[in-house]
């Protein structure tokens, strides 16, 4: 009876009571928690969020999640090219180098950052005649933004070119197209599900991230604060309200990032 149900596609019971308990206890069960936190003192939770302290912060790990989702998108499209279309000496290296970040603790690279731009960094001699600031600034969050989330638009757009090989784009070249004509009309609509898939994770991995921005920004409030680091700040000052309204606002905005790409990747396959 078992192997029979197996056959028509059908899971076993245990089996889904596993994935269900799974589901409810780490996903479920704490966004509840946290909705049901906010909602006990909706007024505060509602008050603390028009602070200016938690718009400037939301407002940064805005402006970090979109211009790294920028850069990403535009690196590892062109990375994910050369990695897959060409062949050259260290292409492997290339690949490992391109995701070394997801086995690097975040701490441990705001530390790297701070090693290169901080007062008696490496680099600072060439940056300080440009005036510009790294360290406790919004350029050196980008920075570690950037890296943290360097990955994954390269990562899936280079599995989905591995997939659909280069026939397309060889008939192309036959009938005459040159190679941006061939990568606009070909090749970018067919990796566009690639592309946001890895431009979600993207926006995900840049709007939680804590460790490396706290190192390389000093979460210092209203200059270098992002959502992350006053939620930890507001826990630490015990101000649950302030810490569940930012915590909510996030998870609202994940929901709509992953929306609106499921959505791209809805229209790019039909």
């Amino acid at each position: 009876m078992a192997e029979a149900r197996r056959k028509r596609g059908r899971p076993d019971g245990w089996l889904i009571a596993v994935v269900a308990v799974y589901v409810v206890t780490v996903i479920a069960l704490p966004l509840g928690a946290l909705f049901a936190g906010a909602a006990e003192d909706l007024g505060a939770t509602l008050a603390n969020l028009r602070r200016p302290e938690a718009l400037g912060a939301l407002g940064r790990t805005i402006a970090l999640a979109s211009a790294a989702l920028v850069i990403n998108v535009v690196f590892g499209v062109a990375a994910a090219l050369v990695l897959v279309r060409d062949r050259f000496f260290g292409r492997r290296l290339v690949g490992w180098i391109i995701e070394m970040p997801l086995a690097m603790s975040p701490v441990m690279i705001g530390v790297a950052f701070f090693v290169l731009y901080g007062r008696t960094g490496w680099l600072q001699p060439v940056i300080e005649p440009l005036g510009i600031d790294v360290v406790f600034a919004f350029p050196g969050m980008l920075l570690v933004t950037v890296f943290v989330t360097l990955p994954f638009v390269a990562r899936e757009t280079q599995l989905l070119l591995q997939e659909l090989g280069s026939s397309e784009e060889e008939a192309a070249a036959t009938l005459g197209a040159n190679r941006w004509q061939t990568f606009w009309l070909i090749t970018l609509p067919n990796i566009l599900p690639g592309i946001a898939s890895g431009a979600a994770l993207v926006v995900a991995r840049a709007r939680g991230e804590f460790g490396a921005v706290l190192v390389i920004g000093g979460a210092v409030s209203g200059r270098t604060d992002t959502a992350t680091t006053f939620v930890y700040h507001a826990v630490e000052e015990r101000q649950s309200a302030a810490a569940h309204g930012i915590s909510i606002v996030l998870v609202a905005l994940s929901l709509a990032a992953l929306a609106t790409f499921a959505i791209i990747q809805g229209r790019s396959r039909r």
